[in-house]
């Protein structure tokens, strides 16, 4: 996806997040996030855009130089989320893709950040609308994209005492352009975005699919075919933390 898919991707989903968060008590239990409550779902997704509007309006070269936020009082958390999310979708609007910022990858650029603060957006609104009783399926053009930016620069994160995976993957969206084939390598992994066998798939919808690799839905919502052995100590590996 390209930045202006990405950035109206981000005022879609920031808005649904506002809705749903607003739709339930603050004191709620957010299922997704273990011991979370919506409050502190809100909390986070204000941080998290206040974070990296900063980086990009401050030109920042390291995390240390953003100052903390501090957590507004609960009657005025959805307010202050209200002024993060315009400051991050205006900061961001407004930034050239190009545009050379820090990032904690090896991609040190607006693009990367306009892409995550979409993906990441995209990823709490289903968290807060699964608290209230209904989430929405992520659109599957911004899902295929998240799972390519999840194999990109989270996978290789591996959780301290993860199994090995001891076998290759193949992931393939069934309802919009997206493969991609995970071999284990000396270094890590190797991914190649082809039609190729793995020693076990990965198919299903793509929000599902990106759902899974964030360990928000089981494996039973997609299909698993070959080893399923492999599957689950893929699925296990990223450190989420």
């Amino acid at each position: 996806m390209d930045a202006p898919d990405l950035l109206a991707a981000l005022a879609r989903e920031g808005a649904a997040f506002r809705d749903a968060t607003a739709s339930v008590p603050l004191t709620a239990p957010v299922p997704a996030c273990p011991g979370w409550t919506n409050a502190d779902l809100i909390a986070h997704l204000t941080e998290v855009h206040y974070f990296w509007a900063t980086v990009v309006a401050d030109r920042v070269t390291g995390w240390d130089q953003v100052a903390r936020l501090e957590r507004a009082l609960d009657p005025d958390l959805l307010e202050r989320y209200d002024e993060m999310f315009a400051r991050v979708v205006s900061t961001l609007s407004t930034t050239d893709p190009s545009t050379r910022v820090w990032t904690w990858s090896n991609q040190h650029d607006g693009a990367f950040v306009i892409r995550r603060m979409a993906q990441e957006t995209a990823i709490h609104r289903w968290d807060a609308e699964q608290a209230a009783g209904q989430p929405v399926a992520i659109d599957a053009a911004v899902a295929s994209d998240g799972i390519d930016e999840f194999l990109e620069h989270f996978l290789p994160d591996v959780a301290d005492g993860s199994a090995s995976i001891d076998g290759s993957v193949h992931i393939h969206c069934g309802d919009t352009p997206g493969e991609w084939t995970i071999r284990p390598s000396a270094d890590g992994y190797d991914v190649t975005r082809e039609h190729a066998k793995g020693d076990c798939a990965l198919r299903g919808d793509a929000s599902n699919l990106l759902l899974a690799l964030w360990r928000r839905v089981g494996v039973d919502v997609i299909d698993v075919v070959g080893d399923s052995s492999v599957a689950r100590r893929f699925l296990a590996a990223t450190n989420l933390a």
